[in-house]
């Protein structure tokens, strides 16, 4: 113990280390690690200045800073300048939504999953495939020489997306996660920073903790990323680009206006970020707005993956990327693909270039509306963001009760749901609030099943 006193100094951390085990900044990482996981701390936590703790230990400074940067990597702190070091808000929450089997006893409206209606044509047009003569070339290597027709196809997806590109500027992954993995991995290295909506896609925070680069909350101004808060984060928080889902956003299933799309482009422009523009949800729009790439195309890292506009199991993205990025990511995707299989490359191609795409997201548009409808009539009564094409809604809780709590409650009752703070980026504040998959339900009559249990349960937080 050191000279000054701490006994009724308040302090929101007091660790107890053995500071025989070598080194120091490890054994002290591992001891806040393990308070955070148990408890001891929990999310939101401011934890003490880095000199306070030093003095507390007895230890250098440049001890106590590199134990808080272990954790800070691993996600389960959030530091930001002039604010301080605090327990990140999603620390403790399961990144991984889509359960390895379907959860037992439970409607399923919690994994963002479109209806089945694509099934039908895909089988079709995979059969045709299979009674050519040389149908064993859909079970060999894929190579990106023999796939330029496909590319063709590629560009009419992003086409319709709202994005103008060349063949010149495509690439292929397996689905749009793996597209994301393959850009960080490539124009990031450990410790770099990235900043993203304050509540986002799941997959972007295990990809991120996975490669170490930290994810900075850029804040909110009207439900959509403010453009003044994505220029404080490039002066001040030293990140690199930023992740958007201008469409449909996951979660909130709010939309990015065009005038911050403009804004947000020319901002990155300015500061030389690049922008990794999701864009999974965007050909649920029956007219898309012009794609955040559109006016950066040279910052504009374009994923346009087919999982939920045609099928999930369709596990293929098209990635439009700028000249200077194509052969870091290029080399980084054959890195983590392998190869993109060319039985899935060549079904999906040719469900393109026939415009049965066209058709099959025609009828899961139908298909959504109609659910959308029943949504909106059983929970006219409380605010349930989103539009009549959208595969989810996000749900503002009435009363005080936390979306954990709800998702908890709603699953003892029979309906699986997920909650603000599986989205939750840093030391941002989720929101009393949930994500409710529309799709997911087998049926209209189980999907009106599931909303009948959340009415229910919402009534009586009233």
């Amino acid at each position: 113990m050191p000279i000054n006193s701490f006994e009724n100094y308040p302090m929101s951390w007091k660790p107890s280390i053995d500071k025989t085990k070598k080194p120091i900044y490890q054994t002290l990482a591992g001891q806040l690690e393990q308070d955070i996981l148990n408890g001891v701390l929990l999310p939101g936590t401011k934890l003490p200045p880095q000199r306070e703790l030093a003095d507390y230990l007895d230890l250098n400074l440049s001890t106590i800073s590199k134990a808080l940067k272990v954790c800070e990597l691993k996600g389960l702190l959030s530091a930001s300048v002039g604010s301080g070091t605090f327990v990140s808000y999603d620390a403790l929450s399961n990144s991984y939504l889509l359960e390895d089997t379907k959860p037992k006893h439970l409607i399923e409206m919690g994994a963002t999953l479109p209806d089945n209606a694509s099934y039908e044509p895909l089988l079709l047009q995979l059969k045709n495939m299979l009674q050519e003569t040389d149908y064993e070339k859909w079970f060999g290597y894929g190579r990106a020489g023999e796939s330029l027709w496909q590319k063709d196809a590629a560009i009419k997806v992003i086409r319709r997306g709202g994005f103008e590109t060349t063949v010149d500027h495509i690439l292929f992954a397996n689905g749009g996660q793996n597209a994301i993995a393959a850009t960080l991995a490539s124009l990031c290295k450990p410790g770099d920073r990235i900043g993203a909506d304050h509540h986002t896609y799941p997959g972007l925070k295990t990809i991120a903790a996975m490669l170490s680069v930290q994810i900075v909350p850029i804040k909110s101004e009207n439900n959509e990323m403010s453009p003044n808060a994505f220029e404080y984060a490039c002066k001040n928080d030293n990140i690199k680009g930023i992740y958007l889902i201008p469409d449909y956003h996951n979660p909130t299933a709010c939309c990015l206006s065009v005038e911050n799309r403009k804004t947000i482009a020319a901002i990155a422009k300015k500061y030389n970020q690049f922008i990794i523009e999701d864009a999974t949800y965007q050909l649920l729009n029956e007219k898309p707005l012009p794609a955040v790439a559109s006016y950066a195309p040279e910052q504009g890292i374009y994923i346009a993956s087919l999982s939920k506009s045609i099928a999930p199991g369709l596990r293929l993205a098209y990635v439009a990327v700028p000249s200077r990025f194509k052969e870091p990511i290029s080399k980084a995707l054959y890195n983590l693909n392998i190869s993109v299989s060319p039985l899935l490359a060549e079904l999906a191609a040719r469900t393109i270039v026939s415009n049965q795409f066209e058709n099959i997201i025609k009828v899961h548009r139908e298909q959504t509306i109609r659910r959308n409808q029943v949504v909106n009539q059983y929970l006219s009564d409380y605010t349930c963001l989103g539009t009549e094409t959208g595969i989810f809604r996000w749900l503002l809780l009435p009363g005080k009760i936390t979306g954990t709590e709800f998702e908890r409650v709603a699953a003892q009752n029979g309906v699986q749901v997920y909650a603000a703070e599986r989205f939750v980026v840093g030391n941002s504040c989720p929101e009393r609030a949930v994500r409710v998959s529309i799709c997911a339900p087998q049926s209209l009559e189980e999907l009106e099943q599931g909303l009948i249990i959340l009415k229910r349960l919402l009534k009586e937080l009233t």
